[in-house]
């Protein structure tokens, strides 16, 4: 495993977002062409789905054009509520990963997770794992696009359409970019292309080989220097998040409904101890702790504790986590998903009240981040969490 990430930046982006919203709310919606937009005459579409795009049906168009290419789709009245929604649940996933996440809009953000190369083999191991996460906890399909900048991890993202990955390599962006037609250069508009045009200037590749000199005359200084950058896939501007971190969490749905009691304490002392290397990899810590609960009925239990002492290391987060699974009655009911988050987040160099009554499992928390902070997350993990080693009378 390499100790960077050549490629850390993602852009994750929901496909026909508004469409698969619907359809989770009525799955006879799959596999047809379906169109969500204000149904009357004037109404313009809203979001459609690649089978009814099939048809030339596109964003912003004219219901009544819409209509008219594909009269048989279903035609759904835009359900904003429920977007908002799925929305933050989506984007609860994406911050389960790393708290550098970057909202553009309801359905796609960027993520910086150069921070994980000790927990993933690959950038695209984060974005597979991410996809797959969205699928089984919202529902719903998603693209990823990766890449050195935020530029070319967006572009990468529109070549992944449908429910795909893409990954524009390090070394290889001048190939991937250059026969790109040169609209896709953020910043030309119709006006912009006009001028380019004028020029006899196509592709991506035509405005890097143009004289920046010629391309000022033509679009001003700013601009051209702008486009002339993208062009040779120079992009410096950072992921940066709308606001401080509000939380961080971790949560697993398993393909089988844990049962046993000592199956479910054994998860959620996984979630405590990965929930504290992400808190650690932020230089976190938190004074709420949730844990959240859903059945194989989708009933969800949510319950938290809140202290004004921030707390990061694995053993205080499941003392807490402990308490707050016995306010919950799991006898009997088959536990679909199982979650562990941290709210009200705190820099973890910030100063606070040293805890007097575990001093020596404090010390011994503290040995074991040094440890874990040179050799990764797996050096140390709790003893409960080894499996035991087989006796003589179950080894083959």
């Amino acid at each position: 495993m390499a100790d960077h990430f050549s490629e850390p930046i993602l852009h994750v982006d929901m496909d026909a977002f508004f469409v698969e919203v619907e359809r989770l709310t009525d799955p006879t919606l799959r596999g047809v062409p379906v169109i969500v937009g204000g149904l009357g005459n004037r109404g313009v579409v809203a979001a459609c789905s690649y089978e009814a795009r099939a048809y030339g049906v596109h964003s912003a168009m004219p219901m009544v054009e819409a209509r008219r290419r594909c009269p048989r789709a279903r035609y759904v009245t835009p359900t904003h509520g429920r977007y908002g929604e799925v929305s933050g649940q989506v984007f609860e996933v994406l911050r389960s990963f790393t708290p550098l996440v970057e909202g553009l809009s309801v359905d796609e953000a960027f993520l910086d997770v150069a921070g994980l190369w000790r927990h993933y083999d690959s950038a695209v191991a984060v974005g597979e794992t991410i996809r797959a996460k969205i699928r089984a906890d919202v529902g719903i399909p998603s693209s990823v696009g990766i890449a050195a900048n935020k530029f070319l991890a967006k572009l990468a993202s529109e070549e992944a359409k449908p429910d795909g990955l893409w990954v524009v390599k390090r070394g290889e962006e001048l190939e991937f970019l250059h026969p790109l037609p040169v609209r896709r250069l953020w910043g030309v508009g119709e006006a912009t292309y006009a001028a380019l045009d004028a020029l006899r200037i196509a592709t991506v590749g035509d405005v890097a080989a143009a004289p920046l000199r010629l391309l000022e005359d033509r679009l001003g200084p700013s601009l051209a220097r702008h486009l002339h950058a993208l062009a040779n896939a120079v992009d410096d501007r950072p992921v940066e998040p709308g606001g401080e971190a509000k939380s961080i969490s971790v949560e697993v749905t398993y393909e089988t409904d844990l049962l046993e009691a000592d199956d479910i304490e054994r998860a959620l002392l996984r979630h405590c101890d990965r929930l504290s290397a992400r808190l650690r990899r932020a230089e976190l810590a938190g004074k709420t702790v949730t844990l959240k609960v859903r059945f194989g009925d989708f009933t969800t239990v949510t319950r938290s504790h809140t202290d004004e002492v921030p707390i990061e290391h694995t053993p205080d987060l499941w003392d807490v986590v402990q308490d707050l699974l016995g306010r919950v009655d799991v006898a009997g009911r088959g536990v679909r998903l199982l979650g562990v988050g941290a709210a009200g987040l705190v820099a973890s160099a910030d100063p606070r009240q040293l805890s007097l009554s575990h001093p020596a499992r404090d010390a011994v928390a503290e040995a074991a981040e040094q440890v874990r902070a040179r050799f990764g997350d797996d050096a140390v993990v709790p003893a409960r969490l080894i499996d035991p080693p087989e006796s003589d009378e179950t080894r083959t």
